[in-house]
């Protein structure tokens, strides 16, 4: 009995780890340090997903949600966040018209909207951020680790990035030199 049970708890946990492992090799992130801001570009390579795509033609309003945090890696202490920043990529797609209505909100504030009729700019709106401005660097250290954290996630619920994963988190360390 105790043997079954072990080895039950030993196959979830590999499961689980090989879930996250692939969850985590989808998102790409590229901090850049230019013109005294930190940008961030991402890209969730596997987020538009078939149950993503019948959600958004049956014309519920979809949503993915990238959470973005940049953090000061202090040794042998608790990692400081330096900026955070919730930026949301929508699609409402009218199945009357058959017109994909986006819009990019940062912070909550409607940043851009646009409307259009192919499926193919609609998934790249979804899936990619593009030169995301953090924060200026003056409020880093010079010669000190930095890592950007983003976890994005996507709703209506039933329409998941990666099986069973409802959210994909992922980080990219870099070095500021000024």
């Amino acid at each position: 009995m105790r043997r079954t049970s072990l080895l039950m708890i030993c196959i979830c946990a590999l499961a689980a780890a090989g879930i996250v492992h692939a969850a985590t090799a989808s998102l790409r992130i590229v901090p850049i340090v230019r013109d005294d801001s930190v940008i961030v570009s991402v890209e969730l390579a596997d987020g538009y997903t078939d149950e993503v795509r019948q959600a958004i033609a049956s014309g519920l309003r979809t949503t993915f949600t990238y959470d973005l945090e940049l953090k000061m890696d202090v040794p042998a202490w608790a990692d400081r966040t330096v900026a955070t920043a919730t930026v949301t990529m929508s699609d409402h797609y009218d199945t009357l018209t058959r017109v994909h209505n986006l819009a990019r909100a940062v912070d909550g504030r409607l940043e851009e909207a646009q409307a259009t009729n192919n499926e193919a700019q609609a998934k790249q709106w979804l899936t990619s951020l593009s030169r995301v401005r953090l924060c200026k660097t003056s409020k880093l250290d010079p010669h000190h680790e930095y890592y950007v954290r983003i976890s994005a996630s996507v709703r209506p619920p039933g329409a998941s990035l990666l099986g069973w994963a409802t959210a994909v988190t992922n980080q990219a360390k870099f070095t500021f030199i000024p």
